[in-house]
């Protein structure tokens, strides 16, 4: 049962290796190319803005098209209102989000708490990427204590081969050749822990994510909001606590920087790998397709 997280070590050792020996290109796309198209899945309103926020608002400034979408409406993540009232709000606040990202977004109409893999949402997943004709799809490994993120990440990995296959949901086009899947960073050991396939600083579009992490309140800023209540030694004043929260929220982002600053320096080179201050990670994914490292170079942004 340890055989496919050493082969796919095996896998990704050479990919860093060869990124590491190699000059970064002046821009993640080269003059003619079209736009990529990137979608990226959450299990709720925020989880793909804390987790690709930073690489997302620096693809959109090069002309690339991204979308985010929450499989479920978060209409339990909150300690004092919840159902419709609350999907709205939340609904509201991504929108908001994507408008500071440069970014589109998308809520699907699923109760928190309630997601499944099953065949409908399979097709759902299928569909939208293949509607959004995605080069890049990124979304949530599946292993985690929430079962909405471990299932995002099921239904995901579950599309990849279907995207291509022309029978499958065939009111939608099948894209054109399989994307490329990618993993959200997370700190899970077991079955194997999350292995950095791509680091990337988010310091140049930092404050874009800062701000979308204030525009979404309900998680990050009342005081029944989910972190206010579940984080310690939060600050009971509207201020501090909302100052406290979204320099957890930049924390974290510090932490991806530190804890993978090997990689940034194999991708950015000695002098400015140590200067990253926020980052975020991707790990690739087994399933879909397998890019050459220099092609992944070229895809990500700021990696120049």
């Amino acid at each position: 049962m340890r055989a496919v997280p050493i082969l796919l070590r095996l896998a990704v050792l050479p990919l860093l290796l060869f990124l590491g020996g190699q000059k970064t290109s002046s821009s993640s796309q080269a003059a003619g190319d079209k736009p990529l198209r990137i979608i990226a899945f959450g299990a709720h309103p925020d989880d793909a803005e804390l987790k690709a926020g930073g690489v997302a608002a620096s693809w959109a400034a090069q002309g690339h098209e991204v979308k985010f979408v929450a499989m479920t409406n978060g209409d339990v993540g909150h300690f004092e209102m919840a159902g419709g009232p609350l999907a709205k709000r939340r609904k509201a606040e991504v929108a908001e989000c994507a408008q500071i990202l440069g970014i589109q977004t998308d809520v699907l109409d699923i109760h928190d708490g309630e997601l499944m893999p099953s065949l409908e949402n399979r097709r759902t997943v299928a569909r939208l990427i293949r509607e959004w004709q995605a080069d890049i799809v990124m979304g949530h490994r599946p292993y985690d204590y929430h079962a909405d993120h471990r299932y995002t990440g099921v239904l995901m990995e579950d599309a990849a081969v279907l995207v291509v296959a022309p029978f499958f949901t065939p009111d939608t086009p099948p894209v054109e050749q399989n994307p490329i899947f990618m993993y959200y960073s997370d700190g899970f050991q077991h079955p194997y822990p999350f292995e950095p396939t791509m680091v990337v600083s988010i310091d140049e579009v930092a404050e874009k994510k800062w701000a979308c992490i204030e525009a979404m309140p309900s998680q990050f800023g009342d005081a029944d909001s989910w972190q206010a209540r579940t984080r310690p030694d939060v600050p009971q004043g509207d201020k501090e606590r909302r100052a406290f929260l979204l320099e957890q929220t930049k924390q974290r982002s510090a932490d991806v920087a530190e804890q993978y600053r090997d990689r940034l320096i194999a991708l950015y080179g000695e002098e400015r790998g140590r200067q990253v201050k926020y980052a975020e990670a991707f790990q690739l994914c087994q399933y879909g397709r397998q890019a050459s490292a220099d092609e992944l170079q070229r895809l990500f942004p700021s990696l120049r």
